[in-house]
């Protein structure tokens, strides 16, 4: 199984209905009457996409879309409601819902949201695990290397990493040529960029 598409609703005909419609198109599903029976599930390291309606007892869609967010994933979520009006689509897409589509259900549109749900999903995914070796590969650097990183990314010198240390040139070229080893970048371009991604903060010459 390559996808899953998670699909959300306590009214059993309208899922079933929307159940039936993707998985005659190919689509691997799971539905769930309840957002809490959803959330308790294990989500798989595979590209999915989340079709919920917003009117869902208990919880509502957008406590859907802060539970998957401290997951760490991001899930596009496709909004359905029978009740949509133009400040909630406003509010739903603000939010970050992918989708906003209201009932009676067109077909056509559910197909081609979830088609690019999932496409979104892939790319996300693939962010996601870039991400993570990053942070990986962070956590390996010794906490003199992790200061020679933040001076270095702050556009100082070896001389000037040295002096800001304390300690010889030779030693400060030592230290950011493991970084750069560790972190897996060739130029300090790329740390950079690296260090961007992972929200690190610049440090400046004592």
């Amino acid at each position: 199984m390559d996808h899953i598409v998670y699909v959300v609703d306590d009214d059993n005909s309208v899922r079933h209905s929307i159940v039936r419609l993707l998985q005659s198109e190919g689509f691997h599903v799971a539905d769930f009457a309840s957002v809490q029976a959803f959330l308790k599930q294990h989500f798989s390291h595979i590209p999915c996409c989340v079709i919920v309606d917003m009117n869902v007892p208990v919880s509502d869609g957008f406590d859907v879309m802060e539970a998957l967010g401290k997951t760490g994933r991001a899930f596009p979520v496709i909004f359905i409601t029978g009740y949509g009006t133009i400040p909630l689509s406003v509010k739903a897409m603000k939010a970050g819902a992918y989708e906003f589509l209201t009932k009676p259900i067109d077909p056509v549109q559910l197909l081609s949201a979830v088609r690019g749900g999932l496409l979104t999903a892939e790319k996300n995914l693939s962010f996601y695990h870039e991400l993570s070796s990053l942070a990986e590969r962070h956590q390996t650097l010794t906490p003199r290397e992790r200061e020679v990183l933040g001076l270095a990314i702050g556009g100082l010198l070896n001389k000037q990493i040295a002096t800001a240390l304390g300690v010889s040139e030779i030693t400060a070229k030592v230290h950011k040529r493991r970084v750069m080893e560790k972190m897996q970048t060739r130029c300090l371009a790329d740390l950079v960029r690296a260090a961007e991604r992972l929200h690190i903060v610049k440090s400046q010459s004592r």
